[in-house]
């Protein structure tokens, strides 16, 4: 019989993210066999999201149908920029007004654009699939490029002071280039082109000095600084790309939605084998369930946090359990975590002057949102669901009588969550306790965001809550469940003290 009288801890820090690929008997006592609305924070711990709240306070009017999705969200300029139905419109950032800008725009799918400046002045171009591509000045007036072989195209990228159009229904492999500094020129002898690569293009992102055109099994570059050296390679024959809209700027590199998760171009240039440029497997069960059955996808990037969302639109499942995956590159790790409730139809990202702006046009309800706004998703409640792995303490014949847990996080204001002990891999037949309450006033005053009288003035950033728990267990595992009526709050770390019995 072991001697109960001596006490023992376990301390871990929460890091590593969601993993589904390994045995809960095998994963580290920092990594989260759940992990649901917390995202792997880049200071430490595993952090409550932020919510979203109205961009502009006004609708995006709609043309023939409320269904009407939002094709598209951009910044521009002073203004933001929003399509839905047959026509574009553009607001004051927490205006309360819509003004069309373009309209008659028939069939037109989701939006892609490009912000560029060929000439001193800034403009953006829009493409929908169906219509002539459009230019917006800085006065939002717009010209179509008058150019019928880019019309109906769904890509638009500026490289190499060309503007690259893709896409295109009854072209589906060809790739048509401007002439130089002019996005509707198209003469051969003045520099503009194209080519055809043999797949059907799903998407083109600029990165560094090269093009990359993703097709839907294999990736090609485009390298050369103008037409007269224009040269297509081949990055893969083997993997491609199965949605444009996944493809971003990330942690310096490009990650986009293989067939088999989620890829960087690094990995995927060095491959030799299919698995070394796939950096989801941590999770790949998520992409498993998504990638067959998702109608569509969307994804977004927080620069500011090293972060990448990615969210799987399914029509059989409602707006406020629609699921995403956040990818964060913590160290030189990429981490994961899911996140529920956000449904975008269109995103976009902009950094002015330092502050990150991270917009969604609704699916449903046609407004504009911006993400990282706010603690609840436009009013409606984050459940945050954490759970350790099952810890045996490195002995799982031994029983232990759990004591305290001992529990470190940073609040950004007072929190309000419950903790959950549970035992044996939470078998029916094994204790579990009631709810501890994970709450704490008293917490240290931040500001420009605390309420004065609310806070306590020189408290600890990173208190220590010390809860004594009951129950005892062969394995032992930690949930807290956020009820999401606070502000976010980082878990940091763990400390369960506990008391060994006997050997089974």
């Amino acid at each position: 019989m072991a001697d109960l009288s001596q006490t023992a801890a376990l301390p871990f820090n929460c890091e590593g993210g969601l993993i589904l690929n390994k045995s809960t008997f095998m994963m580290l006592p920092g990594e989260a066999l759940e992990l649901e609305n917390f995202e792997p924070d880049i200071e430490g711990g595993y952090r409550r999201i932020n919510g979203f709240s109205k961009y502009v306070t006004a609708v995006v009017p709609q043309t023939s149908s409320a269904s009407e999705k939002v094709l598209m969200v951009a910044t521009f300029g002073s203004k933001v920029l929003a399509a839905r139905g047959t026509s574009i419109y553009s607001a004051d950032p927490g205006g309360s007004s819509w003004t069309s800008i373009d309209s008659g725009r028939t069939g037109a799918l989701k939006y892609r654009f490009e912000r560029f400046n060929f000439d001193g002045a800034d403009k953006i171009i829009v493409v929908d699939g169906a219509n002539a591509p459009t230019v917006f000045n800085s006065s939002l007036s717009a010209t179509d490029v008058s150019e019928s072989s880019v019309a109906g195209s769904k890509f638009v990228v500026s490289h190499r002071n060309h503007m690259f159009y893709a896409g295109k229904s009854t072209t589906k492999q060809e790739v048509v280039f401007s002439e130089p500094f002019d996005e509707d020129g198209f003469n051969s002898g003045q520099g503009a082109g194209s080519f055809k690569v043999d797949d059907e293009v799903t998407g083109l992102k600029v990165f560094r000095d090269d093009l990359f055109i993703f097709c839907e099994t294999r990736i090609f570059k485009l390298t050369g600084s103008s037409s007269s050296n224009f040269a297509v390679t081949d990055v893969t024959r083997d993997i491609g790309c199965i949605n444009g809209d996944t493809i971003q700027e990330f942690a310096g590199d490009l990650i986009f939605l293989g067939p088999d998760g989620l890829r960087t171009i690094a990995g995927t240039a060095r491959i030799g084998d299919v698995e070394l440029g796939t950096i989801s497997s941590n999770v790949q069960s998520i992409f498993n369930d998504n990638i067959a059955s998702a109608s569509e996808f969307d994804s977004i990037v927080i620069p500011d946090k090293t972060q990448y969302r990615i969210f799987f639109t399914k029509s059989s499942v409602a707006e406020n359990q629609t699921k995403g995956i956040i990818c964060v590159m913590r160290g030189q790790k990429f981490e994961f975590a899911e996140i529920r409730g956000i449904r975008p139809a269109s995103t976009d990202h902009f950094v002015s002057e330092g502050d990150v702006i991270v917009l969604h046009g609704a699916y449903s309800g046609g407004y504009v949102y911006r993400q990282e706004s706010g603690n609840t998703f436009d009013g409606t409640v984050i459940f945050g669901k954490y759970r350790s792995p099952d810890l045996t303490f490195n002995d799982p014949g031994i029983r232990k009588h759990m004591q305290r847990v001992v529990v470190n996080y940073k609040p950004e204001a007072a929190i309000d969550a419950d903790l959950f002990v549970r035992y044996d891999y939470e078998a029916a037949s094994s204790a579990r306790p009631a709810a501890y309450p994970l709450d704490s006033t008293d917490v240290v005053a931040i500001y420009g965001t605390s309420v004065y009288g609310t806070p306590t003035y020189g408290g600890a950033s990173q208190p220590l809550v010390r809860q004594a728990v009951e129950g005892s267990g062969f394995a032992v595992a930690l949930r807290v469940n956020d009820g999401g009526s606070t502000a976010p709050y980082s878990l940091k770390g763990f400390q369960l003290e506990y008391q060994l019995g006997a050997r089974r």
